[in-house]
C-alpha cells in the first residue's frame, strides 16, 4: 500500500533539556520541504511523544536531545512504540551524541542519527528517503 499525502513527522524535545532552537529549525525545514510537522514543545515525556505520534498518524519521530540523556530517552521511545505496536514509525535523533553512542543507538532501533554540523538539507533528504521507503514497504 502506497503513501498518500505528505509525510507526517513529530519533532519532539524529550526530557528536561530547555534548548529548542535546533528542533524548531528542523521542524521548519521539514515543513518547508512539504511535510506535515507537529512540534510537541519542550519537556515532553517519551509517553507523550509516542501518544502524539500515534494520534497524529505520524510516519516518523524526530527527537532533539542536548542533555546527554539520549540513550535512556531514545530507548524508552523505541520500547513504547513496540509496546503500542507502532514500530512502523521511524525514529531519528539529533543533538549532542558522542561517537561511541551512535552504534548503540542504532542497535536500539534509531534509524537516523544527526550530530552537530548536520545540515538541514542532509536531514530533510534523509527523512524524505527513509520515511517514504518505510511507509511504502
Amino acid at each position: 500500500m502506497g503513501v498518500s499525502g505528505p509525510l507526517r513527522v513529530v519533532v519532539a524535545k524529550p526530557g528536561l533539556d530547555g534548548h529548542d532552537r535546533g528542533a524548531k529549525v528542523i521542524a521548519r525545514a521539514l515543513r518547508d520541504a512539504g511535510m506535515e510537522v507537529v512540534y510537541t514543545g519542550l519537556h515532553q515525556t517519551p509517553e507523550q511523544i509516542v501518544d502524539t505520534a500515534i494520534q497524529e498518524d505520524a510516519d516518523g519521530i524526530g527527537l532533539s536531545i542536548l542533555s546527554g540523556a539520549h540513550m535512556t530517552l531514545c530507548g524508552r521511545v523505541v520500547a513504547l512504540l513496540k509496546e503500542r505496536e507502532a514500530e512502523d514509525i521511524t525514529v531519528f535523533v539529533g543533538g549532542i551524541i558522542p561517537d561511541d553512542d551512535i552504534p548503540l543507538l542504532a542497535e536500539l532501533g534509531i534509524k537516523g542519527i544527526f550530530t552537530p554540523g548536520a545540515t538541514t538539507t542532509e536531514i530533510v533528504s534523509w527523512v524524505t528517503t527513509n520515511l517514504r521507503s518505510t511507509a511504502t514497504a
